[in-house]
């Protein structure tokens, strides 16, 4: 992983409109521009950092601290390097960091993804959900891992 730079938007742009448009299609809620614009309008370059696989881009994950916790927003990997452990890999660097914090992470997941799979195996609980989002909470984990 690297820090992810302002250049960068554009590529995470599309990757997340690649990733997102089956769960969002199914959910009647797909606007291709509207899911580009969406991730342009909140880009934090500061708490992003871009996955690459042997030197080419192949994600990006955000990490964004708030008052309560951190959200982990735009975990999105390319299709063609998911199911190979990657994002397990990277979660646990992530999730590493915030139990040496002892801080709590809050995410939002899209009602029938896959995704939400991969959260549950790191921890994560859910919180509440509406008709679209599932929202997940993991706990800090204590010493013993």
């Amino acid at each position: 992983m690297r820090p992810a730079e302002r250049s960068d938007v554009e590529a995470i742009a599309e990757l997340r409109a690649v990733v997102m448009r089956p769960d969002l299609e199914r959910l009647g809620r797909y606007d291709g521009h509207r899911v580009r614009q969406r991730l342009r309008d909140g880009f934090s370059p500061q708490h992003t950092s871009i996955i690459t696989t042997n030197g080419t881009f192949a994600g990006s994950v955000t990490l964004r601290p708030s008052d309560d916790a951190h959200w982990l927003e735009h975990f999105y990997l390319s299709p063609e390097v998911q199911g190979r452990g990657l994002g397990s890999a990277v979660l646990r660097t992530l999730l590493t960091r915030t139990d040496t914090t002892g801080d709590l992470v809050r995410l939002n997941v899209l009602q029938g993804s896959p995704a939400r799979r991969l959260y549950e195996r790191h921890g994560f609980t859910i919180e509440t959900q509406d008709p679209v989002d599932i929202f997940m909470l993991r706990l800090p984990a204590g010493p013993e891992g």
